[in-house]
């Protein structure tokens, strides 16, 4: 008597409830992982940004660092930096901050070389310093380039997490790896559906934080 081959669906509600814990473990880790990488890569950006702004000798110093470790590929610098900081949680947030930082710097930079120049002079000429019309005036305008940024660097580290599952660390990357080597579609399929709307949440997340915190680009579009 002959079996029938067990069923490869590409979608199964079946096999999501079975491994309901894998997911939501994995989903946690993905979302932890990107929600560090970018919130430790602009603490990075911002003042890197201002330091370029302020002394533009330094922007081929700055960009060019940035711009080197962003060209280098992920599996390689992942597997570059294992034997110094270990397989795990640490390597795969160090590469993934590196990868953010130049899309955040260089739109921070775009920012605040955006900003009106007359509307600069005019904060000084009310008596604010340096400090106070970086804050006040130059950030506050260069939101939209910033956010866009910011929107760009999360979108593309929720892709990269994947790439963690090299060094064993790979969120929602585990999940599609494991299926690979199993040759179960709908494992593969979840995994990269749950990857696509950790990225389209986020991004409107963003999309609609941006809005909140520039309520003047509004008003001029209306």
């Amino acid at each position: 008597m002959t079996t029938s081959p067990a069923p490869d669906p590409w979608l199964s509600w079946s096999y999501v409830q079975a491994n309901w814990g894998d997911l939501t473990t994995a989903l946690e880790q993905h979302v932890s992982l990107t929600v560090q990488a970018v919130a430790i890569a602009l603490a990075l950006a911002l003042p890197l940004a201002v330091l370029v702004h302020g002394h533009p000798r330094w922007t081929a110093v700055v960009l060019g660092v940035t711009g080197v470790m962003y060209t280098v590929p992920s599996l390689a610098l992942f597997a570059m930096l294992a034997p110094f900081t270990g397989i795990g949680r640490t390597t795969v947030l160090i590469g993934l901050v590196a990868y953010a930082l130049l899309v955040l710097v260089r739109n921070v930079v775009v920012g605040l070389q955006g900003v009106d120049p007359g509307v600069v002079d005019a904060a000084r000429g009310l008596g604010m310093g340096r400090v106070r019309t970086l804050l006040t005036v130059e950030l506050p305008n260069a939101l939209p380039a910033v956010v866009a940024g910011l929107r760009l660097a999360t979108v593309t580290t929720v892709a990269l997490v994947t790439i963690g599952v090299v060094v064993g660390f790979g969120g929602l990357g585990q999940l599609m790896f494991r299926g690979f080597q199993s040759g179960y579609r709908a494992e593969v399929v979840t995994a990269t559906l749950l990857t696509v709307l950790v990225a389209l949440v986020a991004d409107l997340v963003l999309l609609a934080l941006g809005r909140a915190l520039t309520p003047w680009q509004r008003a001029v579009r209306t």
